[in-house]
């Protein structure tokens, strides 16, 4: 540009004097004049925006303090938008008949009000002609009739929107009309401020009070920068309509109605709005901003291969033994109490076997391996969460456990794509709904879009019933006196990036057979749950992000069959998820944490299916199965939780396999089935929830469907199998049942107390083809009057007793090996039956009788400790302990002994898994019981933390 010695800054100050039109030739001299043209957003394109009276700031009304990225585009794209209403003025100014006779029309504008041409709307519609501009004067226009319009105009407010009142009744049978910077009343005959049945509307910088705007199909709208104070727009099978930067005030209903699925008959302007919403900015996300949870995330996925410990004696080592496990010469060793029960005083080990070297420095030097392995099943979440949890340290996630961002997620599933893509029937964006009743009612095949908008302050910010499908993207709803949205019969859609918070009822309420897709939501502080899903409602719930709810993060409940799956849902005031009432569910690769209550809590009749999650950190315990609960748990991380790893009734009957259950404060699992008819519950734990809008939610048991899941495996029996459960605060299993129990496969290991305690059982429990090794105190503790099977287990390194029994019990086809308490320890008043075993011990006997204990030992296979130590050690002359076909081996120094011919147990290969058998449904009950059990090493608690059957 040849600015002649001018600086750019003048020419700017220059231009900023130039109407619209001459700022548009300035800019076609060259290509210097056009950038000097753009460069003048921030001062002439911004005075000529928030100089017209038909613009509001681009940003109203959620961010009016917000400045566009370009003004010069906000005013471009409000300019084509204004003359959307005019894009059929050429079809009608055609005549087919009359071509030779063609004229070009000239818009006329016609002036309403005192001192004018005409002196009421009426007056001027009928003098005028197509696509004429009827201009109304300040001042309060009421008409005593109803208007029909029959030829398109342009009806527009002079002054400041306020200034221009409208009373009247419009009906619109015309192609198209646009009205713009007029507040709209109702007249006194009716409430209808405007209805349309076929053409195209168009209102812009309007503001409506009390009254009802109606638009039928094949009808189209295009509302932007309104405001709507108590007034309803009903939808009615239009095909498509758009409503942007609105305001929708104090509604005593529903703000916005949508209805009837949008009609194939579409009219002109359909087209034109189609292209208008696509070359617009939208709201879809960027990957910039979806910043989920900050957290550091590492991937340490680990093979848990099978280990082999060798054990040695006095002072030399095998080479497979670790030596941090080894007690320093002269240390404090564990002391026997009087009940028999071995209590260490040395640190556990860490992760290997312990080698109990260097006891007795007078001893010989004497070598010898038994060689045995520690077999269990690859933590799912590979290496990280194998270790002890760090005091005050970032929580690590395997990057499989890592929240995709809303792109990501849209990019791999392409259905969802398509439907956070598709406009059909209502769009409304960047609007705003607060202080009424109700926001958006999606109803009867209905379809709506919603993007970027705020709802507060409502009862519900969106419901949609009856076959409907909405598609909600970036919508921020808060403080809603019931749930945020409400789906029900069959309702659906992609409910998507949404922030829903503060609710007084759940975020999302799903019932009825409603399906839809939850994506990459924040659902958080609600005052009830995040998301409800009950009445047969269905859905796909995944990668969002719900924590510091009241209640349940997700809550299944009467017949609610959700796929839950990549959630992270923590610091809730009570349980992660809950499963009640018959909820089912499959809730996969979820990350549970820091929850006040359960991770998972399942009760009355709850038959989910989890698998694969994390449930770490939490207050209480990581899954609860309360009364009546059932369901599976397989291949699930419970780690560092506060309470128990798994907490169970036994009658509930759920299977329990290939967990990893690890530092957790308690029990490993805790099996209970002892009630005392309590109904109290800790904080509301067992408060009802009103889930039915008529406010009794049994109506629904007529409905529900048949529990028909294949995924599920029938069993009539409480079976934990194939679980690794170690390195917890009590025992890594504890029994206090009357009811039957499998205990199958199991890798029991360095529990800070035994490894398993069986303190009631009055039916059987089985425990095979299990490792228990390193527990801190005995293998197993049989408690009096228990029924307990030991068959094909590994016992290896306790550091008290391998096995005390105290009760009915058959040990058969088990290594007891390497425990610094005697092998086997029986107690008075006992019945054992202990055939074909390989015992053996270090610094105690293989086997223990102690007072009057009825016992067979038979064919036994029993390894000498020291060489001052007998072998089998009885306190009396016992006529009812009869030993008969046993082996005892004694030491020499030339000897080598090995577990072999079978080789060391448990054989995995042959384990003989729980039986399954049908199970029938139970009936849902009311009664609320509280269950207690005694929590040994120490706990000052009398139950589990929180655990609170309803």
């Amino acid at each position: 540009m040849e600015a002649g010695g001018l600086p750019l800054e003048l020419w700017r100050m220059i231009l900023a004097y130039l109407p619209l039109p001459d700022l548009g030739r300035c800019s076609l001299v060259c290509r210097a004049w056009r950038e000097l043209i753009l460069s003048l957003d921030r001062t002439r394109w911004r005075q000529l925006y928030l100089g017209c009276a038909e613009c509001r700031h681009p940003n109203w009304p959620n961010q009016p303090d917000v400045e566009p990225e370009s003004w010069r585009e906000a005013f471009k794209q409000h300019y084509l938008a204004s003359k959307t209403w005019t894009k059929n003025a050429a079809i009608l100014e055609t005549s087919v008949c009359f071509s030779l006779f063609r004229r070009r029309r000239m818009r006329r504008t016609l002036s309403v009000g005192p001192g004018h041409e005409f002196h009421s709307l009426g007056s001027a519609l009928a003098m005028s002609s197509l696509f004429d501009r009827i201009l109304l004067f300040p001042g309060l226009h009421e008409e005593q009739g109803e208007i029909i319009l029959k030829v398109p105009v342009e009806i527009v407010g002079h002054g400041k929107l306020g200034e221009v009142a409208l009373l009247a009744s419009i009906d619109q049978q015309c192609s198209t009309t646009r009205l713009c910077n007029l507040v709209f009343m109702p007249a006194w005959f009716s409430p209808f401020m405007f209805k349309t049945t076929s053409g195209h509307v168009q209102f812009d910088n309007c503001n409506f009070e009390n009254g009802h705007i109606q638009v039928h199909g094949p009808g189209t709208c295009q509302v932007k920068f309104c405001s709507f104070k108590n007034t309803h727009v009903f939808l009615h099978n239009v095909p498509l309509c758009v409503l942007e930067n609105c305001e929708f005030v104090g509604s005593e209903n529903n703000s916005v109605t949508v209805e009837g699925h949008p009609s194939s008959e579409n009219n002109w302007a359909y087209t034109h709005l189609l292209g208008l919403i696509r070359s617009s900015p939208g709201v879809l996300p960027t990957e910039d901003s979806d910043s989920l949870m900050s957290l550091d995330l590492e991937s340490r996925d680990q093979a848990w291969s099978p280990r082999t410990c060798g054990i040695v004696i006095e002072g030399s080592q095998s080479p497979t033994s670790p030596t941090t496990g080894s007690p320093r010469a002269g240390s404090q060793d564990a002391e026997v109490g009087s009940n028999g029960e071995r209590v260490a005083r040395t640190p556990d080990s860490s992760d290997g076997g312990l080698s109990p070297s260097g006891e007795d420095e007078d001893e010989d030097q004497l070598t010898y391996r038994l060689s045995y392995q520690v077999q269990g099943p690859r933590p799912v979440l590979g290496g990280s969460f194998l270790g002890p949890p760090l005091p005050g340290a970032s929580i690590q996630l395997p990057s499989c456990l890592v929240l995709n961002s809303l792109q990501q997620e849209l990019q791999k599933d392409r259905e969802a794509m398509a439907l956070a893509s598709s406009v059909q029937g209502c769009l409304i964006r960047k609007c705003l709904f607060r202080d009424g009743k109700g926001g958006v009612f999606v109803c009867s095949y209905g379809r709506a879009k919603m993007e970027g908008n705020i709802f507060r302050n409502l009862t519900y910010a969106v419901r949609c019933i009856h076959n409907s499908k909405i598609i909600m993207l970036r919508n921020h709803i808060h403080h809603c006196r019931a749930s945020g949205i409400f789906l029900r019969l069959e309702g659906g859609g992609l409910i998507a990036g949404n922030n829903i918070c503060h609710n007084a009822e759940a975020g999302v309420d799903i019932r009825k057979k409603s399906n839809p897709l939850i994506l990459c939501n924040q659902i958080h502080h609600g005052l009830r749950s995040g998301i409800v899903v009950l009445g047969n409602g269905k859905g796909i719930i995944r990668n969002n992000q719900i924590f510091s709810n009241k209640e349940a993060g997700i809550y299944i409940l009467y017949h609610g069959n959700p796929v839950v799956s990549r959630n992270h849902i923590f610091k809730g005031h009570a349980a992660g998820i809950a499963v009640n009432e018959n909820g089912r569910g499959l809730i996969t690769e979820n990350v549970i944490r820091e929850n006040q209550w359960g991770g998972v809590d399942i009760r009355r009749g709850g038959v989910p299916i989890l698998r694969s999650n994390l449930i770490c950190f939490g207050y209480s315990d990581g899954v609860v199965v309360g009364d009546e609960g059932k369901g599976l748990l397989e291949g699930n991380t419970i780690y560092a939780n506060k309470g128990c790893g798994v907490w169970m009734m036994a009658s509930s009957l759920p299977h329990v396999t290939s967990n990893h259950v690890s530092y957790n404060g308690l029990y490993g699992v805790a099996v209970f089935s002892q009630k005392d008819g309590s109904g109290e519950f800790p904080g509301g734990h067992g408060a009802q929830e009103n889930f039915s809008e008529d406010g009794d939610a049994i109506l629904w048991e007529t409905e529900l469907e048949k529990d028909d899941d294949p995924l599920r495996r029938p069993i009539t029996i409480a079976l934990v199998e194939s679980n690794s459960v170690n390195h917890n605060g009590a025992s890594g299993l504890y029994i206090q049942s009357s009811e039957a129990l499998h205990i199958v496969t199991n890798v029991i290991h360095a529990n800070r107390v035994r490894g398993i305690t069986v303190a009631q059982s009055s039916q059987l429990t089985r425990v095979a083809n299990n490792s228990i090794s390193c527990n801190r105190q005995s293998g197993v503790k049989i408690e009096a009057q228990c029924k307990v099977e030991l068959r094909g287990n590994g016992i290896y390194d306790n550091r008290g007793h391998g096995v005390i029994t105290k009760g009915d019990s058959t040990v058969m086809e088990n290594d007891i090996i390497g425990n610094r308490g005697s092998g086997l320890q029986l107690l008075p008043m006992s019945d054992t039956k202990v055939i074909k075993n390989r015992i053996h011990s270090f610094r105690a006997s293989g086997i223990a009788v102690q007072g009057h204990a009825k016992a067979l030992v038979q064919e036994n296979t029993i390894f000498q400790g020291r060489t001052n130590k007998t072998i089998f050690q009885q306190s009396s002359n016992n006529q009812e302990c009869i030993i008969q076909n046993n082996r005892f081996l004694v030491f020499k120094k030339s000897d080598t002994w090995r577990l072999a011919n079978p080789p060391a147990r448990p054989h995995l290969e042959n384990s003989l898994r729980g039986p399954s058998a049908a199970h029938g449904g139970q009936k849902v009950t009311a009664m609320a019981t509280r269950i207690t059990a005694h929590v040994e090493g120490g706990y000052h608690s009398k139950r589990s933390i929180f655990c609170t059957i309803l």
